[in-house]
């Protein structure tokens, strides 16, 4: 398991080359846009979340294409479940969601923050 000050240099390292999805994204969530604080690549032990919002206890995770095998689609799935047991929710969009209907996925957030 990697420890705290890993995982961080970890976080800080993904924050200097995010994808393009990331970035797009981040714009529609930094300064409390949607009336929250998001975080991004935000280490929730074990794991590095792409964005939290520590206060709504929500993880937005985006996926790509590498999602879409089955060993990761396991992986996934497992890492959502630990998440939850440790009392987050996980909201799970699509990169080309993000890129093609960004006020698709801003609604889904946001609906999410006031469940």
């Amino acid at each position: 398991m990697a420890t705290k000050g890993v995982l961080r240099d970890r976080a800080r390292g993904m924050r200097k080359q995010p994808s393009q999805a990331e970035r797009a994204l981040w714009d529609s969530l930094r300064a409390n846009k949607l009336g929250a604080k998001f975080r991004r690549q935000h280490p929730v032990a074990p794991y590095i979340a792409d964005f939290a919002c520590v206060e709504a206890r929500l993880i937005v995770e985006i996926d790509g294409r590498s999602h879409d095998n089955a060993e990761q689609v396991h992986y996934d799935e497992a890492r959502t479940k630990a998440l939850a047991e440790s009392g987050w929710r996980v909201l799970r969009v699509r990169d080309d969601d993000v890129l093609a209907a960004p006020q698709t996925v801003i609604a889904k957030i946001t609906q999410a923050l006031h469940p």
